[in-house]
């Protein structure tokens, strides 16, 4: 398997059968556009079958690791039936591609990890980040359901309370903050992160790959049994999008003002 096909995720092939996967669009802070989204939604059943690699390490290129959705591909989807039915099904391949994906997920998270970013950072087996990184779903301030990956894991890695608190305000946490409050398995300096994860991608490179596995296998069973919540949210979001709220939070964004969202007028 080579990932030829692939445009904006570059792969880099390590010793012991580590893949390092590279989100490779730092002029755009790796936002995702339509065609990155595609990438991350099929990359991880290609990882699941290469018989090269045991385990994915995933970062992102310059000073981010994703930036979340790009808002011109934000502002193609509102309203617009077919792309948002298209959405839904990515979204769905990209959560459950890394829940099922055979092979163990390191995620590096150098940077800011926003809203579409914030899916392959979180749901990794194992999630590094640089203490001083950004993370978080602001899915809310653009004026929709807060769908792709956060009803169904941030309950479980925060409780409750918390993710309730930033799923609805849509606040952002520090990499710092993740840690403490459990959303990651470890925070360190920025230039510390990738050399770490590649080091825990060794130990799990190098250990008992059946046992492993089957280990990942068991653990995710905790997601699946929260899918039913992950289809309702994606199908949430993707309802908003059809809806008028959507429309002021991208202009705001674009005018870099608070929303005035016609839902929250008298």
């Amino acid at each position: 398997m080579t990932y030829e096909d692939y445009r904006q995720l570059t792969f880099t092939r390590r010793a012991n059968g580590v893949l390092l996967i590279t989100i490779d669009r730092p002029e755009k802070y790796n936002a995702a556009d339509e065609e990155m989204h595609g990438e991350l939604a099929r990359v991880w059943n290609d990882v699941s079958a290469d018989p090269e690699t045991r385990v994915a390490v995933i970062t992102g290129a310059g000073k981010a690791f994703s930036a979340g959705g790009d808002l011109a591909m934000v502002e193609r989807m509102a309203g617009d039936y077919d792309r948002v039915t298209h959405m839904l099904k990515e979204m769905s391949d990209m959560v459950y591609g890394i829940i099922n994906c055979e092979k163990p997920i390191v995620s590096a998270i150098n940077g800011v990890a926003v809203g579409a970013g914030t899916v392959a950072a979180l749901l990794a087996d194992v999630a590094i980040v640089a203490e001083d990184a950004k993370i978080g779903d602001g899915h809310v301030k653009l004026g929709v359901a807060a769908g792709d990956h956060a009803a169904i894991i941030w309950p479980l890695l925060a409780g409750m309370a918390k993710a309730r608190y930033y799923l609805l305000t849509g606040e952002m946490i520090t990499g710092a903050e993740a840690e403490r409050i459990g959303m990651v398995a470890k925070a360190l300096p920025r230039e510390q992160v990738l050399d770490e994860a590649l080091r825990v991608a060794d130990v799990l490179a190098t250990g008992a790959q059946q046992a492993i596995r089957l280990t990942k296998r068991a653990l995710n069973n905790w997601l699946r049994s929260a899918g039913p919540t992950f289809d309702q949210s994606a199908a949430y979001e993707m309802l908003t999008f059809l809806g008028p709220d959507v429309v002021e939070g991208y202009t705001a964004l674009r005018e870099k003002r608070p929303p005035r969202f016609p839902s929250a007028q008298n």
